[in-house]
Formats: C-alpha cells, sequence, structure tokens
C-alpha cells in the first residue's frame, strides 16, 4: 500500500510538472509569436512567425552539416574531406593508405599527373633533400635542408597554446616557423626553432611612433639567435590589397602590449608600408634591414599586376644583383586569413598555378634566379602540391593551414569570431584547453615529417634521387579536351 501510495504521488506530480512545462511551452511560443508579427526587420519571421526562425537557425548550421552530412570527399571548400584525413592521418601518425580506388576524377580539366618511370629511384638510392642557403652574401646567411615549413600565422590570430605547439613541433622537425605581422612572443621562442620574422604594413613590434621602422628594435629582434631571416610582407594573398585584421575581441592585454595597440580595439594593419612609392622604395627596405641586421631579407607578396615585378628586376639590374630580395614568398590568392573582405578574398589576384610558373620563368629570365629564392605558399597541404610546386621551380614551400589542421583544426570557419572549437583561433581560456602543446606539437612534427616523406615517394616515383630535382616534364595537366599535356609545355605560351 505504501508503494502504491508513492506511484501516485510520483504520477501526479509529474503530471504537474508535464503541464506547467506545457503552459510554459505556450507562453513562449504566444511571445515569440507577438515578437515576430510585431517587428519589421526580417520578414520571414513576420510573415511566418515561430516557424520562420528555424530558416535563420538552419542558415547558421549549414556549414556544419555541409561538411559531416552532404559534402562528397573531394567536394569541400577550400580543403576537401580527402586533403584533410589525409593531414589528420600524418600527425597522428596512423596507416596513410588508401583502398579499392582513388575518389579523385582524372578527366577534370586542370588535374595534375606525375609521370612515372619504368625505372624508379630506389630506396638505396635515395637522397635527403640538397641543402639550400639563403643571403650567402649576408653576415649570417641561412641554409636549410627542409623543403616544407611553416608559413606566417601571427599570435593573435591563433592562441598561446597553438604558438607554443608550433614552436615546439617547427624545432622538433627541422623547420621555421613564420611569426606573421603580430611581432615576436615568448611563445615563438619557447621551442627554440628557426624562425622567420615578418615585417608587415604596421610593422608591429619593430614600429616607432609614426609607424617606420625603428633600428633599435630591429636590432633587438635580430639579437635573438633563433630569428633566422626577415619577411617584408607587401600583400597578403586572402586580401591582398588589404593589410591584417585582427578583430578586437581577440586583442588581449598580451596581444596589445606586443603589438602597441589599445586593448580590446581591431587591429587594423595598412594596406601597404607607407615608404614604398615605388619598386626603388621596396629594395631600400630590404637594403636597411639586411644591413641593420645582418640577415636574409626577402619580400612577400600575392601577383596580382606583374608590371612591378619587370620594373623591380629593372631596379635590381641598376643597382647590382646584390641589392635583390635573399627570396621571393609568393602567396597565392587562394591563401588563407583568420579575417577578409569577401570580395578580396574571392575576386583579387592570382591563384599559384598560374603566378608561380610566371614568377619563376621572369626571373630566369632576367638572371635573377639562382640569387632569389621562391618560397610558394597557398593550399600546399599535401604532398602532391608540395611537388608540383617543386617542379614548376619553387625552392620551399611554406603551409599555414596544413600546420593548423595538424593542431586540430577542423575548419569550422570561425577563425574570425574568437570561437574555434579546438582552441587554435580563439583566446577563450575554455576553449583553449582542448590544445595541449604537449600532444599537438608531436602531431605538427608528424605530420611535416610525413610531409617529406611521402613527396619522396612521388619523387622516386618518377624517378629522381631528390625531391628538389622534379622538373616541369614530370608533371602533365588536364586541358579542356580531356587529353594532358606535358607542364613545360603548358606553360610555355603563358603570356607575360
Amino acid at each position: 500500500m505504501p508503494t502504491k501510495n508513492w506511484f501516485m504521488w510520483g504520477l501526479d506530480l509529474f503530471s504537474g510538472l508535464f503541464l506547467i512545462v506545457i503552459g510554459l511551452g505556450v507562453l513562449v511560443l504566444a511571445y515569440m509569436y507577438l515578437v515576430d508579427r510585431l517587428q519589421t526587420k526580417q520578414a520571414v519571421r513576420h510573415n511566418y512567425p515561430v516557424i520562420g526562425r528555424f530558416r535563420y537557425f538552419f542558415e547558421k548550421q549549414g556549414e556544419f552539416f555541409r561538411q559531416y552530412f552532404f559534402a562528397q570527399d573531394r567536394e569541400e571548400l577550400p580543403f576537401n574531406r580527402a586533403e584533410r584525413n589525409w593531414v589528420y592521418r600524418a600527425a597522428k601518425n596512423v596507416d596513410r593508405t588508401i583502398a579499392f580506388g582513388s575518389t579523385r576524377t582524372l578527366e577534370t580539366p586542370g588535374t595534375l599527373m606525375f609521370m612515372n618511370t619504368a625505372f624508379p629511384t630506389l630506396d638505396t638510392d635515395s637522397v635527403p633533400p640538397s641543402p639550400v642557403t639563403l643571403g650567402p652574401d649576408c653576415r649570417t646567411p641561412y641554409t636549410s635542408t627542409a623543403i616544407c615549413h611553416i608559413s606566417a600565422m601571427s599570435f593573435g590570430a591563433l592562441s598561446r597554446p597553438a604558438i607554443t605547439a608550433l614552436s615546439h613541433g617547427a624545432a622538433k622537425a627541422g623547420c621555421w616557423l613564420n611569426t606573421g605581422e603580430g611581432g615576436l612572443s615568448e611563445h615563438h621562442l619557447k621551442g627554440n626553432c628557426d624562425l622567420v620574422f615578418q615585417i608587415g604594413t604596421a610593422k608591429y613590434g619593430v614600429r616607432n611612433e609614426q609607424g617606420h621602422l625603428d633600428d633599435d628594435k630591429l636590432r633587438a629582434i635580430a639579437a635573438h639567435e633563433q630569428v633566422k631571416m626577415f619577411e617584408i610582407k607587401l600583400s597578403q594573398g586572402a586580401k591582398p590589397g588589404k593589410g591584417g585584421i585582427l578583430p578586437g575581441v581577440k586583442v588581449t592585454a598580451e596581444i596589445a602590449g606586443i603589438r602597441g595597440i589599445p586593448i580590446g580595439q581591431d587591429s587594423i594593419s595598412p594596406n601597404g608600408h607607407i615608404e614604398f612609392k615605388t619598386v626603388a622604395d621596396i629594395l631600400d627596405m630590404v637594403a636597411k634591414v639586411r644591413e641593420l641586421t645582418g640577415k636574409p631579407t626577402g619580400i612577400k607578396a600575392v601577383l596580382g599586376d606583374t608590371h612591378w615585378l619587370n620594373d623591380l628586376c629593372d631596379e635590381i639590374a641598376k643597382r647590382g644583383e646584390a641589392a635583390a630580395p635573399d627570396f621571393f614568398t609568393l602567396d597565392s590568392a587562394d591563401g588563407g586569413t583568420g579575417a577578409a573582405p569577401q570580395p578580396l578574398m574571392d575576386y583579387v589576384g592570382l591563384p599559384l598555378k598560374e603566378s608561380l610558373p610566371l614568377l619563376v620563368d621572369t626571373l630566369s629570365q632576367r638572371g635573377l634566379r639562382p640569387r632569389v629564392k621562391i618560397i610558394a605558399s597557398g593550399k600546399l597541404i599535401v604532398p602532391s602540391k608540395v611537388a608540383w610546386a617543386l617542379a614548376v621551380g619553387a625552392d620551399f614551400v611554406a603551409s599555414a593551414r596544413g600546420n593548423m589542421f595538424a593542431l586540430g583544426c577542423i575548419q569550422a570557419m570561425q577563425c574570425n569570431k574568437d570561437t574555434c572549437p579546438t582552441g587554435v583561433t580563439t583566446h577563450n581560456v575554455k576553449l583553449q584547453q582542448g590544445l595541449d602543446p604537449r600532444d599537438k606539437s608531436v602531431r605538427v612534427a608528424s605530420y611535416n615529417h610525413y610531409l617529406h616523406h611521402d613527396l619522396g615517394l612521388i619523387a622516386h616515383a618518377c624517378g629522381v634521387n631528390d625531391p628538389r630535382q622534379l622538373q616541369r616534364s614530370h608533371v602533365r595537366i588536364v586541358t579542356d579536351s580531356g587529353l594532358s599535356v606535358s607542364l613545360d609545355k603548358f606553360y610555355a605560351h603563358m603570356e607575360r
């Protein structure tokens, strides 16, 4: 009998709570109905109260559903699932093989195919990548055998644990890490890796009150033994013609201190260096930075209009080969960034497949190719893309987003909102807790190791001992006819 009483009491309580919940639900729906009908900013909500709200919910969740439920392995942009999965497997050091057949179509115009030889390079005959020296005439030249490196990502765009992991990972992998335009932080230095200090248009970390280079600050940066080179950024692939953008929500006290800007305010870099009016000004700054630091100094740009490139070569010819930049980092119009205006990201600049051969051939024709090393950057996250860049003529490759995937990035496309769910591009301490620098640094190193390893597989299949020996003749590209042509012939008639 007592049990029955308890049961009835519980049933009455449950029924009462159920009615209360139903009543509250009705009140909420009534409130939403009135609000939707009375507002006039959103026509869908006004005309279809309550139900119309689902339209905005599904719009917001569209990226999630496309990524996990609807997009095929080779469809998604900016990086498809097949590319990301290779990076994830390489970073985790798990099986990178696939079965049954490739999901990649071979008839689409633009498809690349590497030409295997009947006499592939045996493992016993393979050699490590040959060393390349940048700025051989500098007081402190820099030599690297690594082909793949970590491209520019500033502290601010990326979180503290992300930069720390990249620093340690780069040291383990034997590659360099580019600081990005946000200045040099202690987190870049923690791993004791080689660093490339980027001088952006705002000159964060090396600027005076007027926005010009501060000689003393520049020398102080160069005094760090880990800083091996300096890169003067003219433009960035994802936003050519626009300076760096760091939303105020990501400008913490630490980042504001490093950059010399107010806390919580948008960090907007100028869209160009205030010193630059002609190509002569570019070479003047290259010479100044190289002289003050004694270290290799180059430029970074995405190509669009190429007249200035010819003018630059003319100016170098007047001054002598020694005046040339020690390297040219070529960014692609399909490069990435934490925040950029969509019109610039979608429509401005040349993609790497067109600009890289143009730059290589221009420098070669002007006799500057041995002097100026070329670093290719922009969506080169898998071995095949790296092999293509080397075959076209690049000396090095630098990837940002590939290493972000190694850190755990899931392409949530929230880099500009400080809500990155993996802790890579957010300064929310709770979200950062899932990113352990000790674990992620190992993954960064593993990714870069297998990027070089599988690059070697392609090179050996083509019959060369060293990936740097890849030539355009080793690659064919599918044309509109559905048939392929060798890259050396394909680029032979490119307009310059």
